[in-house]
Formats: C-alpha cells, structure tokens, sequence
C-alpha cells in the first residue's frame, strides 16, 4: 500500500475532541502519518499528544515545530515525551518560520535561521541519542546539557520544512526527511535535486532522505467553490513577505504583483483574485475523488513519496475534512 499522511491544522473552529476524531478515522482509512501544524492558537503538542494516546497505528509528527520560540533542549525534552507517549510513532519536523511572526508574536529576534536550524537539529539529535551534550556554537553555548535516562530506546526521524535552495539542501545534509509545502508542481523535481545534492554534498545516499509534502486538496463536486476556497488560502498565505519570496522564486510574479496591489488597497477580495488559474493548478488538486486521485499520483510518480493530503475548507470545517479524508484514503 502506498504511503499517504494527513494534515491537520489548529484552527479554533476545530475542537480538540474533533481533532481526535478526524485522527482516528485517519488511522482507520490506512493513512501512515497525521501532522499537525503549529502557527497561532493552540500548540501542536499537547494535540498530538491526545491524537497518540487515541489511536495505535498511525504516526504522528509535528509540521511542523518552529525552532525559535523553543531551545534545542526543550525540543528534544518534548520530542523524547511524544515518541516515549506514542511508543514510538512519532517524527520531530522543525522550520524556522518566518521572521514577522517570530519577532512580533515571540519578541525573540529573527537571526541567522540556517545556522540556528543547524545547531538546533545537531544537538537535539545527540540529545536523543542519550548523549551529553556541551556544544559551543554560533547560536547556541550549551554545557552538560541531556535527557538523562529519558532518551528514547528507538531513534526519533528529523524533518525539515523547506522552500528555498539553502534550507532545501539543508534537509538533505543532515535531516531525515524533507516537508515540502506550496511547492507548484512545475518546481517539484527542482526542489527534490536540491534536496539530494544537499545529500551528495555531505556524502550522504539521497535515498536516505525521505521525500514528503502537503498537498492542498479539496474532494468537492462544486468545483468553483473548491477552487475559491484554494485562492483564499495561497492568498493568506502570499500576505506574508517570506511567502511572496518564495511564490515569485517558483515563477508567479505577476501573481505576486497583484496581490502586493490588492495589500496596498486593503482589498481582500482582489487578493484572493489575483491568484491565477494557472497559479493555482500548480498548487492544489480539487475535484471529485477520482480526479484528485489520479493527480496526486501523477506527483508521487515526479518523486514525492511521501504525499500528505492537506485538506481545504469548503464549507463546514470538520465536514470538509472529513470528506477529502474519506475520499482519498488509501483503503478507499
């Protein structure tokens, strides 16, 4: 059976019995992997924590956790709870999110976020190898740091979020895995050489490094609707500056344009406007079952292996969810 995972966001409309629910139905469809993201409201934690305690099989992971609001201590603290609380079934992912976010929402500086990353998965990695650690870096001076006997037995995977070339490469020097997101499926193969010329650089297999990815999707008969409901979404998220970056990087700069002059006039509407169909084809799958299907093979055939249905709201929250969910199990 073919790999397939699920997103799950934090979105407050989402009840925490909810999120459970909607996990153990994943479990039960045949999905390998359940992350949850970590943006606003609620943490990704303490959810994957109950997502772990209700269900047996599938695998958590976190999609991903944000390095700069934590020390590598307390990730690797948190990290050594979910696979010790899970028996196992869990994957640390981490990113450095962006830096509005992180020096507005946190009041922490947003400095050097590859080298922080780097540092951040170096000793997190020792840590859960039941190492002491005293580690004089960069970003980071620590000094006899450790889990004590709390280390987990079996080793706990390492996945970076990646866009852009340097943190593509990144993933493939030393993490696990990768979690794409957003990735236009023009860019796909682009950004999975990245990846493996990360690995070839530090003499790692490419093969070694696991290839995974949100893929928006909305199973829906109305098709108008579900299209509406992407634009929004790619909208929202081309209002941050580090997003639009990485748009106009993938080849949507007249998207892009648009959507600055739509910024500029607070016009929400034309925001979500501005995002082409060309734009969003690339970035999303929407349709009935079969359509959707058949198109998230075509990008597990261009080489992402591990596709993970990030399903879109349109209409009812938990009803839409539930819908793609069910329609694109692998079981169904």
């Amino acid at each position: 059976m073919a790999f397939l995972g699920v997103r799950l966001g934090n979105e407050a409309q989402l009840s925490s019995v909810d999120i459970r629910e909607l996990a153990d139905s994943a479990e039960d469809l045949g999905y390998r992997a359940i992350w949850m993201t970590e943006g606003e409201g609620r943490d990704s934690l303490t959810q994957l924590t109950s997502i772990a305690v209700a269900t047996n099989r599938i695998v958590t992971g976190t999609g991903i956790l944000p390095i700069f609001s934590r020390t590598p201590l307390i990730t690797a603290m948190s990290a050594a709870g979910l696979a010790s609380i899970s028996g196992g079934r869990f994957i640390l992912g981490l990113g450095v999110g962006n830096g509005p976010a992180t020096t507005n929402g946190h009041g922490v500086p947003f400095r050097s976020p590859i080298d922080r990353l780097r540092e951040t998965i170096t000793i997190v990695r020792r840590l859960l190898l039941g190492e002491e650690v005293t580690y004089l870096g960069k970003v980071f001076q620590t000094s006899g740091s450790s889990l004590g006997g709390a280390a987990p037995k079996d080793r706990v995977p390492i996945y970076i979020a990646a866009l852009g070339p340097k943190m593509l490469r990144l993933a493939g020097e030393m993490a696990d895995g990768v979690l794409l997101s957003w990735t236009a499926s023009s860019y796909l193969k682009q950004a999975i050489q990245l990846v493996r010329d990360g690995a070839v650089s530090a003499g790692r297999d490419p093969d070694e490094v696991e290839i995974s990815g949100y893929v928006r999707v909305a199973v829906t008969e109305n098709q108008d609707a579900g299209w509406a409901a992407l634009q929004t979404q790619v909208a929202r998220y081309a209002g941050s500056t580090h997003y639009r970056n990485y748009f106009r990087f993938t080849g949507f700069n007249r998207e892009m344009d648009a959507v600055e002059a739509a910024g500029h006039r607070s016009d929400t509407v034309g925001r979500s406007l501005a995002i082409s169909s060309e734009m969003r084809d690339e970035l999303g799958l929407v349709g009935n079952a079969q359509e959707c299907r058949v198109r998230l093979e075509e990008l597990r055939a261009m080489g992402l292996d591990k596709p993970v249905v990030a399903p879109l709201p349109v209409g009812d929250l938990k009803t839409s969810y539930e819908r793609t969910i069910r329609a694109m199990a692998p079981d169904s």
